[in-house]
């Protein structure tokens, strides 16, 4: 069973009781300040919001969304001509670790993309034997990295990068040491952080990273994001993140 979600300036079929887009995804889509970009590659897209917000934001861009799993694909797919956006949008199921491996994959039809301009992900944060596993494998995989580790994660978008593109993600404070270690040993140098809490009185939850591809070394910790205000209202910030 779907349902049919309205965000932002689009609309978004989900499976009602599979995997569902949370505010990491806005988050992300919010980080994203490049003045113009011609090709984007959202890795394990999912149902497609962050690369369908995207293409909304850039209209000029060509935009592949990369996911593995069947349903979440036809989902894209689905998302994807509802936008109206299916001659500058593509959704391609294929399993990243085959880009991590090697970089002779003409097999697979992203070749086109390995010049992208930017490439972004929401990946799965946890390691398997770490936290709960979700029911159902289709929250699981969103969720756990049981098909997709970190250091294939950034393989992959270092690949798809064309020298000086940028790779944009989302992901646990607990697991940045490990993300810059994986990005510095991929040519991919850490440029930017911003931290992502509750509430002014909570340690982050999240942290947002962009990394350019061949970059120069400096890193920049931009002011934390709040979420909620003290009396659990939405901050103006993430007023303005869900309704811009």
């Amino acid at each position: 069973m779907l349902t049919l979600d309205t965000i932002r300036d689009i609309q978004i079929y989900q499976n009602k009781n599979g995997y569902r887009f949370s505010v990491d995804a806005l988050l992300l889509f919010s980080f994203i300040n490049l003045p113009r970009v011609k090709k984007i590659a959202d890795l394990g897209a999912g149902s497609g919001i962050i690369g369908i917000l995207l293409a909304k934001k850039y209209p000029h861009a060509e935009v592949t969304l990369i996911e593995l799993q069947r349903s979440l694909a036809r989902l894209a797919e689905k998302n994807v001509v509802l936008n109206k956006l299916k001659e500058r949008v593509k959704v391609i199921r294929a399993d990243l670790k085959e880009l991590s491996k090697t970089r002779l994959f003409t097999h697979l039809p992203i070749l086109p993309f390995t010049d992208s301009d930017l490439v972004v992900s929401n990946p799965p944060f946890r390691k398997v034997k770490t936290g709960r596993l979700s029911i159902g494998d289709e929250k699981a995989i969103a969720r756990h990295e049981i098909k997709l580790s970190i250091k294939d994660l950034v393989k992959a978008g270092s690949t798809l990068l064309k020298h000086h593109g940028r790779l944009c993600i989302i992901h646990l404070p607990e697991r940045l040491a490990e993300i810059m270690d994986a990005m510095k040993e991929n040519n991919l140098e850490p440029k930017r952080l911003r931290f992502i809490h509750s509430s002014v009185s909570t340690e982050a939850k999240m942290v947002l990273i962009e990394a350019v591809k061949g970059g120069r070394p400096g890193l920049k910790t931009e002011r934390p994001l709040f979420i909620y205000n003290e009396d659990g209202s939405y901050t103006d910030e993430m007023r303005d993140i869900y309704n811009e």
